[in-house]
Protein backbone atom coordinates (compact mmCIF):
# COMPACT_ATOMS: atom_id res chain seq x y z
CA UNK A 1 0.00 0.00 0.00
CA UNK A 2 3.14 2.23 -0.07
CA UNK A 3 2.45 3.42 3.46
CA UNK A 4 -0.98 4.79 2.54
CA UNK A 5 -3.63 3.97 5.14
CA UNK A 6 -7.13 3.23 3.89
CA UNK A 7 -10.24 2.30 5.87
CA UNK A 8 -13.00 0.15 4.38
CA UNK A 9 -16.53 -0.43 5.71
CA UNK A 10 -17.28 -4.10 5.87
CA UNK A 11 -20.89 -4.83 4.86
CA UNK A 12 -21.57 -7.29 7.64
CA UNK A 13 -25.13 -8.30 8.62
CA UNK A 14 -24.80 -6.00 11.61
CA UNK A 15 -23.89 -2.92 9.53
CA UNK A 16 -26.66 -3.71 7.09
CA UNK A 17 -29.12 -3.91 9.98
CA UNK A 18 -27.94 -0.56 11.34
CA UNK A 19 -28.22 1.00 7.90
CA UNK A 20 -31.76 -0.27 7.47
CA UNK A 21 -32.68 1.03 10.92
CA UNK A 22 -31.22 4.43 10.12
CA UNK A 23 -33.20 4.54 6.89
CA UNK A 24 -36.42 3.67 8.70
CA UNK A 25 -35.77 6.32 11.33
CA UNK A 26 -35.08 8.89 8.64
CA UNK A 27 -38.39 8.07 6.97
CA UNK A 28 -40.21 8.27 10.29
CA UNK A 29 -38.48 11.55 11.03
CA UNK A 30 -39.56 12.98 7.67
CA UNK A 31 -43.13 11.83 8.26
CA UNK A 32 -43.35 13.33 11.73
CA UNK A 33 -41.19 16.36 11.02
CA UNK A 34 -38.16 15.30 13.09
CA UNK A 35 -34.60 15.29 11.79
CA UNK A 36 -32.18 12.72 13.18
CA UNK A 37 -29.77 15.43 14.28
CA UNK A 38 -32.29 18.09 15.11
CA UNK A 39 -33.00 17.55 18.80
CA UNK A 40 -32.05 21.12 19.69
CA UNK A 41 -34.51 22.43 17.11
CA UNK A 42 -37.29 20.04 18.05
CA UNK A 43 -39.54 22.86 19.23
CA UNK A 44 -39.19 24.72 15.92
CA UNK A 45 -39.88 21.55 13.99
CA UNK A 46 -42.99 20.93 16.09
CA UNK A 47 -44.17 24.48 15.43
CA UNK A 48 -43.72 23.98 11.68
CA UNK A 49 -45.72 20.76 11.81
CA UNK A 50 -48.35 22.42 13.97
CA UNK A 51 -48.70 25.07 11.24
CA UNK A 52 -49.50 22.30 8.78
CA UNK A 53 -52.00 20.79 11.21
CA UNK A 54 -53.92 24.03 11.75
CA UNK A 55 -54.08 24.66 8.00
CA UNK A 56 -55.62 21.23 7.43
CA UNK A 57 -58.00 21.58 10.38
CA UNK A 58 -59.17 25.04 9.29
CA UNK A 59 -60.38 23.48 6.06
CA UNK A 60 -62.06 20.68 8.02
CA UNK A 61 -64.03 23.33 9.95
CA UNK A 62 -65.32 24.72 6.66
CA UNK A 63 -66.39 21.23 5.63
CA UNK A 64 -68.08 20.49 8.95
CA UNK A 65 -69.99 23.76 9.09
CA UNK A 66 -70.90 23.31 5.43
CA UNK A 67 -72.75 20.12 6.36
CA UNK A 68 -74.90 22.16 8.73
CA UNK A 69 -75.42 25.01 6.28
CA UNK A 70 -76.70 22.61 3.64
CA UNK A 71 -78.55 20.15 5.83
CA UNK A 72 -80.29 22.32 8.40
CA UNK A 73 -82.62 24.14 5.94
CA UNK A 74 -83.50 20.80 4.33
CA UNK A 75 -84.34 19.37 7.73
CA UNK A 76 -86.31 22.46 8.75
CA UNK A 77 -88.61 22.02 5.77
CA UNK A 78 -89.57 18.58 7.05
CA UNK A 79 -91.10 20.15 10.18
CA UNK A 80 -93.40 22.48 8.26
CA UNK A 81 -96.46 20.23 8.63
CA UNK A 82 -96.09 20.22 12.43
CA UNK A 83 -96.61 23.99 12.47
CA UNK A 84 -99.60 23.96 10.12
CA UNK A 85 -103.03 25.00 11.47
CA UNK A 86 -104.59 22.09 13.35
CA UNK A 87 -101.31 20.32 13.95
CA UNK A 88 -100.33 22.21 17.10
CA UNK A 89 -101.15 19.28 19.39
CA UNK A 90 -98.09 17.45 18.06
CA UNK A 91 -95.87 20.26 19.24
CA UNK A 92 -97.28 19.94 22.76
CA UNK A 93 -96.12 16.34 23.09
CA UNK A 94 -92.36 16.27 23.80
CA UNK A 95 -92.12 12.58 22.93
CA UNK A 96 -93.58 13.24 19.46
CA UNK A 97 -91.20 16.14 18.88
CA UNK A 98 -88.20 14.09 19.95
CA UNK A 99 -89.22 11.21 17.69
CA UNK A 100 -89.53 13.61 14.75
CA UNK A 101 -86.14 15.17 15.53
CA UNK A 102 -84.47 11.77 15.44
CA UNK A 103 -86.26 10.81 12.23
CA UNK A 104 -85.40 14.01 10.38
CA UNK A 105 -81.71 13.70 11.14
CA UNK A 106 -81.70 10.19 9.65
CA UNK A 107 -83.42 11.46 6.52
CA UNK A 108 -80.93 14.23 5.64
CA UNK A 109 -77.50 12.94 4.50
CA UNK A 110 -75.60 16.05 5.61
CA UNK A 111 -77.13 15.82 9.08
CA UNK A 112 -76.35 12.12 9.39
CA UNK A 113 -72.63 12.94 9.25
CA UNK A 114 -72.86 16.29 11.06
CA UNK A 115 -70.70 16.71 14.15
CA UNK A 116 -73.64 18.09 16.14
CA UNK A 117 -74.22 17.05 19.73
CA UNK A 118 -77.89 18.06 19.70
CA UNK A 119 -80.81 18.95 17.46
CA UNK A 120 -83.78 20.91 18.80
CA UNK A 121 -87.04 22.53 17.83
CA UNK A 122 -88.30 25.91 19.06
CA UNK A 123 -91.52 27.88 18.54
CA UNK A 124 -91.98 31.21 16.75
CA UNK A 125 -90.80 33.08 19.84
CA UNK A 126 -87.60 31.09 20.14
CA UNK A 127 -88.80 29.03 23.11
CA UNK A 128 -87.30 25.55 23.02
CA UNK A 129 -89.89 22.77 22.69
CA UNK A 130 -87.63 19.70 22.85
CA UNK A 131 -84.22 18.44 21.86
CA UNK A 132 -83.17 14.95 20.82
CA UNK A 133 -81.14 14.13 23.93
CA UNK A 134 -82.23 11.68 26.61
CA UNK A 135 -82.19 14.41 29.25
CA UNK A 136 -83.59 17.68 27.98
CA UNK A 137 -82.59 20.71 30.05
CA UNK A 138 -83.23 22.99 27.08
CA UNK A 139 -87.05 22.76 26.93
CA UNK A 140 -88.78 25.95 27.98
CA UNK A 141 -85.63 28.07 27.59
CA UNK A 142 -85.79 31.24 25.54
CA UNK A 143 -83.04 30.46 23.07
CA UNK A 144 -83.10 33.90 21.49
CA UNK A 145 -82.55 35.46 24.90
CA UNK A 146 -79.57 33.16 25.49
CA UNK A 147 -78.23 33.69 21.96
CA UNK A 148 -79.49 37.13 20.81
CA UNK A 149 -77.85 36.69 17.40
CA UNK A 150 -80.42 34.00 16.61
CA UNK A 151 -83.17 36.64 16.28
CA UNK A 152 -82.83 36.95 12.46
CA UNK A 153 -83.74 33.26 12.18
CA UNK A 154 -87.23 34.20 13.36
CA UNK A 155 -87.37 36.50 10.32
CA UNK A 156 -86.46 33.71 7.91
CA UNK A 157 -82.65 33.61 7.85
CA UNK A 158 -80.20 30.79 8.49
CA UNK A 159 -78.08 31.95 11.42
CA UNK A 160 -74.84 30.72 13.03
CA UNK A 161 -73.56 32.13 16.31
CA UNK A 162 -71.65 31.29 19.48
CA UNK A 163 -72.34 31.84 23.14
CA UNK A 164 -73.14 29.62 26.04
CA UNK A 165 -75.96 27.76 27.69
CA UNK A 166 -75.78 28.16 31.49
CA UNK A 167 -74.72 24.53 31.90
CA UNK A 168 -71.96 24.97 29.32
CA UNK A 169 -70.57 28.08 30.98
CA UNK A 170 -70.36 26.20 34.28
CA UNK A 171 -67.80 23.92 32.63
CA UNK A 172 -65.75 26.79 31.17
CA UNK A 173 -66.92 26.01 27.66
CA UNK A 174 -68.85 27.70 24.86
CA UNK A 175 -71.50 26.63 22.36
CA UNK A 176 -71.65 27.03 18.62
CA UNK A 177 -75.30 27.09 17.49
CA UNK A 178 -77.06 27.27 14.13
CA UNK A 179 -80.77 27.86 13.52
CA UNK A 180 -82.89 27.52 10.39
CA UNK A 181 -86.45 28.86 10.15
CA UNK A 182 -89.30 26.37 9.90
CA UNK A 183 -91.70 27.96 7.45
CA UNK A 184 -95.41 27.30 7.13
CA UNK A 185 -97.09 26.78 3.76
CA UNK A 186 -97.82 30.52 3.53
CA UNK A 187 -94.14 31.38 4.02
CA UNK A 188 -94.44 32.67 7.57
CA UNK A 189 -91.99 31.42 10.21
CA UNK A 190 -93.59 28.93 12.58
CA UNK A 191 -90.50 27.92 14.53
CA UNK A 192 -86.79 27.15 14.52
CA UNK A 193 -84.79 24.02 13.83
CA UNK A 194 -81.49 24.21 15.72
CA UNK A 195 -78.29 22.30 16.18
CA UNK A 196 -74.81 22.80 17.60
CA UNK A 197 -71.86 21.60 19.62
CA UNK A 198 -69.63 22.85 22.39
CA UNK A 199 -66.15 24.09 21.57
CA UNK A 200 -64.53 21.34 23.63
CA UNK A 201 -66.46 18.50 21.98
CA UNK A 202 -65.70 19.95 18.56
CA UNK A 203 -62.02 20.21 19.53
CA UNK A 204 -62.11 16.52 20.40
CA UNK A 205 -63.50 15.78 16.95
CA UNK A 206 -60.66 17.76 15.34
CA UNK A 207 -58.06 16.06 17.52
CA UNK A 208 -59.36 12.57 16.72
CA UNK A 209 -59.47 13.42 13.02
CA UNK A 210 -55.86 14.58 13.00
CA UNK A 211 -54.72 11.57 15.02
CA UNK A 212 -56.42 9.30 12.50
CA UNK A 213 -54.63 11.00 9.60
CA UNK A 214 -51.22 10.71 11.27
CA UNK A 215 -51.83 7.07 12.17
CA UNK A 216 -52.83 6.29 8.59
CA UNK A 217 -49.69 8.00 7.27
CA UNK A 218 -47.49 5.92 9.54
CA UNK A 219 -49.28 2.73 8.58
CA UNK A 220 -49.04 3.48 4.86
CA UNK A 221 -45.30 4.01 5.30
CA UNK A 222 -45.02 0.59 6.92
CA UNK A 223 -44.17 2.13 10.26
CA UNK A 224 -46.16 1.79 13.45
CA UNK A 225 -43.84 4.25 15.14
CA UNK A 226 -44.11 7.00 17.66
CA UNK A 227 -46.88 9.54 17.42
CA UNK A 228 -46.22 13.15 18.40
CA UNK A 229 -47.85 14.49 21.52
CA UNK A 230 -50.59 16.73 20.19
CA UNK A 231 -53.44 18.66 21.81
CA UNK A 232 -56.03 20.60 19.82
CA UNK A 233 -58.46 23.27 20.96
CA UNK A 234 -60.67 26.16 19.98
CA UNK A 235 -59.92 29.73 21.02
CA UNK A 236 -61.87 32.97 20.95
CA UNK A 237 -61.55 36.44 22.44
CA UNK A 238 -62.41 35.10 25.90
CA UNK A 239 -60.19 32.06 26.23
CA UNK A 240 -58.99 28.66 25.07
CA UNK A 241 -61.11 25.50 25.11
CA UNK A 242 -59.03 22.37 24.66
CA UNK A 243 -60.24 18.86 23.89
CA UNK A 244 -61.07 16.77 26.99
CA UNK A 245 -58.10 15.15 28.77
CA UNK A 246 -55.71 17.94 27.78
CA UNK A 247 -53.51 18.65 30.83
CA UNK A 248 -54.76 21.85 32.50
CA UNK A 249 -51.23 23.26 32.58
CA UNK A 250 -51.09 23.14 28.76
CA UNK A 251 -54.42 24.94 28.39
CA UNK A 252 -53.34 27.55 30.90
CA UNK A 253 -50.10 28.15 29.02
CA UNK A 254 -51.95 28.64 25.73
CA UNK A 255 -54.45 31.00 27.36
CA UNK A 256 -51.61 33.39 28.24
CA UNK A 257 -50.81 33.83 24.53
CA UNK A 258 -54.04 35.76 23.81
CA UNK A 259 -54.46 33.89 20.55
CA UNK A 260 -57.34 35.97 19.25
CA UNK A 261 -55.04 39.01 19.20
CA UNK A 262 -52.06 37.13 17.75
CA UNK A 263 -54.11 35.79 14.82
CA UNK A 264 -55.70 39.12 13.87
CA UNK A 265 -53.43 39.35 10.82
CA UNK A 266 -53.13 35.66 9.99
CA UNK A 267 -51.72 32.38 11.23
CA UNK A 268 -49.40 32.62 14.23
CA UNK A 269 -46.97 30.11 15.71
CA UNK A 270 -44.11 29.75 18.16
CA UNK A 271 -42.31 27.58 20.68
CA UNK A 272 -43.09 27.28 24.36
CA UNK A 273 -41.81 25.16 27.22
CA UNK A 274 -44.36 23.48 29.45
CA UNK A 275 -43.25 21.32 32.37
CA UNK A 276 -39.71 21.09 30.96
CA UNK A 277 -40.84 19.98 27.51
CA UNK A 278 -40.56 22.03 24.32
CA UNK A 279 -43.78 22.34 22.33
CA UNK A 280 -44.51 24.01 19.05
CA UNK A 281 -47.85 25.80 18.82
CA UNK A 282 -49.85 27.19 15.93
CA UNK A 283 -53.12 29.12 15.82
CA UNK A 284 -55.32 30.20 12.95
CA UNK A 285 -58.69 31.93 12.72
CA UNK A 286 -61.73 29.86 11.73
CA UNK A 287 -64.44 32.47 11.07
CA UNK A 288 -67.13 29.80 10.70
CA UNK A 289 -66.80 29.19 14.44
CA UNK A 290 -67.05 32.87 15.36
CA UNK A 291 -65.64 36.26 14.33
CA UNK A 292 -62.60 35.97 16.60
CA UNK A 293 -62.54 32.20 17.01
CA UNK A 294 -60.02 29.75 15.66
CA UNK A 295 -58.04 26.55 16.09
CA UNK A 296 -54.90 26.05 18.15
CA UNK A 297 -52.53 23.07 18.01
CA UNK A 298 -49.94 22.29 20.66
CA UNK A 299 -47.46 19.69 19.42
CA UNK A 300 -44.25 18.00 20.58
CA UNK A 301 -42.28 15.38 18.66
CA UNK A 302 -41.17 12.31 20.57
Amino acid sequence: MNGEHRSYLRLTPETLRIGALAGALALLGSLLGVGLGGCKDRGKESAARANEDTTVLAQLVVTDVGEIERGLPVGAAKFSAMFAPGASDELKDPSVVKKKLLAVRREVPDLVVAKSTFFALADDKGIALRNDLETDVMAGSNLVAIFPALAPALQGQLVETSGGFPQTRQHNDRDWVAAAPVKRADGSVGGLYLTGWTYRTFARHLQESRKHDLTEALRDAGLNGQMPIEYIGIFDQDGVYMAPLTPPVDEEALATLKLSDRTANGQASGVMNVTDRDFGWSAIRAPKLGPQAGIVVLRSEL
